[in-house]
């Protein structure tokens, strides 16, 4: 069993209410558009971290970061991206992947629109944590926090941080 936090779009903002959400996970999870890399650097002396690169960072992020990180979590089989899109409209980038091999979980950021939708066609779960940065057209800043449990994914939460 694994406590996973989820969030996205930081750009660059780190603060003491997310750095204690981080201290309850067991993992932490973030969809990309990172910013400075001591958002990163801070999480990872915390606890083991899992990112992608989204289209705001850097060469730097991009050096230490991948586009897609796809891998199992416990029994399910997971798919991190920035740019990902949503059930009906994924990017085209990423159409062809979804429709022949689909995750069981498939996560992105860019919008910074919580949204969390189940997707009949290829029966997985979508997450978008939102955005928990304070750059961007979003009011309340939010992540996501859930549990892995073998192949199951449960005690989804919604956590707003505040105001932008």
């Amino acid at each position: 069993m694994k406590k996973i936090l989820l969030l996205s779009d930081t750009h660059s903002h780190i603060d003491d209410t997310i750095l204690k959400y981080v201290a309850q996970a067991d993992e932490v999870w973030h969809a990309g558009d990172v910013g400075d890399l001591v958002v990163t650097d801070t999480i990872k002396k915390l606890k083991p971290l899992r990112c992608v690169y989204g289209n705001i960072d850097d060469d730097k992020a991009r050096m230490e970061f991948p586009l897609h990180n796809r891998f199992m979590c416990e029994g399910v089989d997971v798919w991190i991206t920035h740019i990902g899109g949503y059930p009906g409209k994924y990017n085209p980038n990423i159409k062809n992947e979804m429709a022949s091999n689909p995750p069981k979980l498939f996560i992105c950021g860019h919008s910074h629109i919580l949204k969390v939708m189940f997707d009949k066609k290829n029966n997985l779960l979508h997450m978008n944590p939102g955005a928990a940065g304070k750059s961007g057209f979003h009011q309340m800043r939010t992540m996501l926090r859930f549990v892995i449990d073998s192949d199951k994914i449960k005690d989804l939460e919604i956590i707003e941080i505040g105001k932008r």
